[in-house]
C-alpha cells in the first residue's frame, strides 16, 4: 500500500465565523491510497481546537508504515495501528480510515451504504449553516440557502439577539442552534435557551465550554430544549458520560478518527438513549460524502461542509431541496471533478 496526501485550499463563498474564530479559507489535506490498481481517497480538515493543523497532519501521515500489511482489507488491524501510533491526530486518521474504506467499496465494486447493508432513501435532511455575520450578510446568506428547509444557525456572542431577529424577518424555517461554547456563564445559558424556546428552535448543540460538564447538566435541569454535545462529543469512550447531561451527540470524522469509529458511536448513542447528530468541518466532498453514507443510521444530519466553498475538486454526495442524496460509484463516491 502506498500513502501520499497533498493540501487544498478551499475558498468559503462567505467569511466563516463561529463564536470562537473567523475565516476565509480553509486548508484541507487530500489523501490518496494506493493499492492493488485502486486508489481511495481520503481527507483530513485539521482543527485548531483540537491541536492539529497542515503540518502535524503532513508529519503524522509521513510516520506511517502501511507497508507491513498485505492489502486494506486488514482494516482492523491497519486502524488499531494508526490510532495507537500517536495520541490526538484525529483528522489525519480519519483521513486514512476515510481512504481505506473508499479502496475497500472500489473493490468490491459497492457504494459503502451497501457495505454496511444500509437504505439510501433513509437518509435525512441535512441543515445549512448560516456563520455569525453583519445583519445584512446574514439576510443575504438566509436568502442563498432557500432550498434547505433547516437552517443551523451560529450563536454565541452578543449579537445573538440581532441575529435571530434578522433570520426570523425573512423565514420561519426550523432553526438549529450551535453556540460553540460561547455561553460560558450557566445562568446565561439558561436564559438564552428559554428566549430561544420562543423562536422555533428545534434544540440547541454545545451551549457550554466542554471543561463544565457539571454547569451543563445543571442547564439541561432548566430548558425545554433538547441539548447535543458537540465539543464534548470526540471519541466512543466519550458517549456513556454524557447520559443524563445531554439529549444528542454530534459526531464528526475529523473528531473520532473515521468512519470505523463513527459506526461504534452511533451504536453506542442508541444504546445510551442519546439522538445521533453527524456534523462536519469545513471539508471537500470526499469527506462529506463519506460521512454521509453513515446518515440513514442518525437523526440530525448537518452535512454541508462542502457546498459552503467555491472551489470543491471533487464531487460526490448531493442535496436536492435539502435531502441527502448518496452517490451510486463504489466506496465513497467521491470522485475528481474536470478540470
Amino acid at each position: 500500500m502506498k500513502l501520499s496526501s497533498t493540501t487544498y485550499d478551499l475558498k468559503l463563498k462567505h467569511t466563516f465565523t463561529i463564536a470562537r474564530s473567523s475565516r476565509e479559507m480553509e486548508t484541507v489535506v487530500i489523501v490518496e491510497l494506493a493499492h492493488d490498481g485502486i486508489v481511495g481517497f481520503g481527507e483530513a480538515s485539521p482543527s485548531r481546537r483540537y491541536g492539529e493543523s497542515v503540518e502535524s497532519i503532513h508529519a503524522f501521515l509521513s510516520r506511517l508504515e502501511l507497508g507491513q500489511f498485505r492489502d486494506p482489507f486488514q482494516l482492523e488491524a491497519i486502524l488499531n495501528y494508526v490510532d495507537q501510533l500517536e495520541e490526538g491526530n484525529s483528522a489525519a486518521k480519519a483521513s486514512v480510515d476515510i481512504a481505506l474504506h473508499d479502496w475497500i467499496g472500489k473493490k468490491l465494486n459497492i457504494p459503502l451504504y451497501q457495505y454496511w447493508g444500509l437504505d439510501k432513501a433513509r437518509a435525512p435532511l441535512t441543515s445549512f449553516t448560516i456563520g455569525i455575520d453583519r445583519a445584512e450578510v446574514i439576510e443575504q446568506k438566509v436568502r442563498e440557502a432557500e432550498e434547505y428547509p433547516i437552517l443551523k444557525i451560529k450563536l454565541g456572542l452578543d449579537n445573538d439577539e440581532e441575529i435571530m431577529k434578522t433570520i426570523r424577518g425573512v423565514t420561519k424555517k426550523t432553526l438549529r442552534v450551535d453556540a460553540n461554547e460561547g455561553w460560558r456563564n450557566k445562568e446565561i445559558a439558561v436564559e438564552k435557551i428559554k428566549w430561544l424556546e420562543q423562536e422555533g428552535v428545534e434544540f440547541v448543540e454545545q451551549p457550554m465550554p466542554a471543561s463544565d460538564l457539571a454547569g451543563t447538566a445543571w442547564v439541561r435541569e432548566r430548558v425545554a430544549l433538547p441539548l447535543i454535545a458537540d465539543e464534548n462529543s470526540i471519541r466512543l469512550c466519550d458517549v456513556p458520560k454524557l447520559q443524563g447531561v445531554f439529549d444528542g451527540i454530534n459526531i464528526k470524522l475529523m473528531k473520532c478518527t473515521g468512519l470505523r469509529e463513527a459506526h461504534r458511536m452511533i451504536s453506542t448513542a442508541r444504546a445510551c438513549g442519546l439522538k445521533i447528530m453527524m456534523g462536519c468541518m469545513i471539508e471537500t466532498s470526499v469527506a462529506i460524502s463519506a460521512a454521509a453514507h453513515l446518515s440513514p443510521l442518525i437523526d440530525y444530519a448537518d452535512l454541508d461542509g462542502n457546498v459552503l466553498t467555491s472551489n470543491d475538486p471533487f464531487a460526490g454526495v448531493t442535496i436536492e431541496n435539502g435531502k441527502l442524496v448518496l452517490p451510486d460509484h463504489p466506496g465513497t463516491g467521491a470522485v475528481r471533478r474536470s478540470a
